[in-house]
C-alpha cells in the first residue's frame, strides 16, 4: 500500500508538470495561430500516448483495447462506461477525430478550456438543464457533418466499478435526432484507478468497443438495448479481472456487488 502510494504520487507530480505546459502551449496556439490546428491536436495526441506511458511505467497499469475494428468510418457517437481518467487516454488513440462531450465549466478554465474547444471538445451546460441540449446537439452535429466520433459517457460522471447504472437521456436524444451509428464501449478502468481514489493499483485496465448499434431503433427499445450491451459486458470484464486478481483492496461494497452478480449467473446457468 505504502509503495503503490508513493508510485501514485509519483504518477500525479509528473502528469502535472508534463499537462502544464502543453496545455500553456495548445491554449495560445487556439488563440493566436488558430490555422495551426493539425499541429495542436498532434501534441494533443502525444500528451494521451505519454500519460499512457506514465501509468504504464510508473504506478503499473497497462492498456488493453479491443474492438477497434467496431468504429464506423466518419461520423458516430462512441458511448462508453466511465469509471476513470484512464477512459479518455484508452479511447482517443482509436479514433481519427474524437470529439469529446465536456461539462462547460471545465471548458472555461483559461488556456486549458480553450485548448479543448479548439480540438473539437463539445460543451454542455448542465446549469441550463433540459435547455443546454439544443446548443450541445447543434455543436454535435456539426462535429459529426465534419466526420467526427463524438464521445459521450452517457451516464454523465465517473462510476465505481459495478456501481449500479445511472444513464441519462442525453444520448438518446442524440441517437434519435442525429440519425448516426452509436458504439457501446465497456471497461475495466474503475478496478485500477477509481473514482476520487488518490491511489492507482497496478493491473491491465481493458477496454472493449462494442458492435454498433444502428440508426433507426425507437428511442425507448435504443435506450434498453444500450444500458444492457454496456452494463452486461462491464460485468463479465470485471469479474473476470477480479476472478484472475486484482492488486486493489476489494471494498465491502465492491465484495457485495460482486457476490451478487456471481449468485445470478450461477441462477441462470441452473
Amino acid at each position: 500500500m505504502i509503495v503503490q502510494a508513493i508510485r501514485s504520487t509519483l504518477f500525479y507530480i509528473v502528469f502535472f508538470v508534463h499537462t502544464i505546459p502543453l496545455a500553456i502551449i495548445v491554449g495560445l496556439m487556439a488563440k493566436l495561430t488558430p490555422g495551426l490546428k493539425a499541429q495542436g491536436w498532434a501534441i494533443g495526441q502525444y500528451w494521451v500516448h505519454a500519460n499512457l506511458f506514465f501509468l504504464r511505467w510508473i504506478v503499473g497499469i497497462r492498456t488493453e483495447v479491443t474492438g477497434g475494428e467496431n468504429i464506423p468510418e466518419g461520423g458516430c457517437i462512441i458511448a462508453a462506461k466511465h469509471q476513470s481518467d484512464w477512459d479518455i487516454y484508452a479511447l482517443v488513440p482509436q479514433t481519427s477525430q474524437p470529439a469529446f462531450i465536456a461539462k462547460k465549466e471545465l471548458l472555461d478554465i483559461p488556456l486549458f478550456g480553450w485548448a479543448a474547444r479548439w480540438i473539437n471538445t463539445i460543451p454542455v451546460d448542465r446549469k441550463k438543464g433540459k435547455d443546454a441540449l439544443p446548443d450541445m446537439m447543434a455543436t454535435a452535429a456539426d462535429s459529426l457533418e465534419r466526420g467526427c466520433q463524438v464521445i459521450i459517457f452517457p451516464e454523465g460522471t465517473r462510476r465505481p466499478a459495478l456501481a449500479e447504472p445511472a444513464y441519462r437521456s442525453g444520448v438518446t436524444k442524440m441517437y434519435a435526432a442525429l440519425d448516426v451509428p452509436v458504439v457501446p464501449v465497456a471497461l475495466t478502468s474503475g478496478l485500477y484507478w477509481g473514482r476520487n481514489s488518490l491511489v492507482l493499483w497496478p493491473g491491465t485496465a481493458r477496454a472493449h468497443i462494442l458492435p454498433a448499434i444502428m440508426p433507426g431503433l425507437p428511442p425507448a427499445e435504443f435506450q434498453k438495448l444500450l444500458i444492457e450491451t454496456i452494463e452486461r459486458e462491464t460485468e463479465r470484464m470485471v469479474l473476470e479481472d477480479v476472478h484472475k486478481g486484482i492488486a486493489r483492496p476489494i471494498s465491502p461494497r465492491l465484495r457485495h456487488r460482486i457476490a451478487e452478480l456471481e449468485e445470478t449467473i450461477g441462477a441462470g446457468r441452473d
